[in-house]
């Protein structure tokens, strides 16, 4: 039997509690909802609450959504996982976008079951647009899955030129 990918689970746990490391901090440290700059006209430091997903959808749907969400998160992180199981070791470039996006997802998920939302902490913002606020997991997440497509994208050109 060849080595699997699931030492990659370790990046996930690392992610894991980078995330939570850091929304401690936020928690015992920044003021709700009030900026503190990072960098003038660019970043802050601003402490807000997500009861829904990407860019709060669904975040007043009534309660619901938080098992929705931490069900949906459970679920792709389990195939996911599966997935690096079935995956050889040498393989990283698909084996390290999924244990970002493990980690980022259970990484929400613990907020999740915690506090009945996910707690966000970055803020970019220029000329007045201001990005949704996002944390560690988030950035995970997002990672992983532009990592996925661009390898999926590059996988279906190399199976063409052979």
């Amino acid at each position: 039997m060849r080595p699997n990918a699931l030492i990659w689970l370790v990046l996930s746990a690392a992610i894991i509690l980078l995330d939570q490391w850091t929304k401690l901090w936020v928690l015992t440290t920044l003021p709700e909802y009030r900026p503190v700059v990072v960098i003038e006209g660019f970043w802050n430091w601003f402490r807000t609450y997500n009861k829904g997903a990407a860019f709060s959808f669904l975040s007043n749907a009534g309660g619901w959504q938080l098992w929705f969400f931490s069900l949906l998160a459970v679920a792709i992180s389990g195939l996911l996982t599966y997935w690096l199981a079935r995956t050889p070791r040498r393989e990283w470039n698909v084996a390290m976008p999924f244990a970002l996006v493990i980690g980022g997802a259970i990484g929400n998920v613990i907020d999740r079951l915690r506090f009945g939302h996910v707690v966000d902490f970055i803020q970019w913002h220029y000329r007045g647009f201001y990005w949704p606020a996002f944390n560690i997991a988030d950035t995970s997440i997002v990672m992983g899955a532009i990592l996925i497509a661009v390898g999926s994208l590059f996988a279906d050109r190399n199976k063409n030129q052979r």
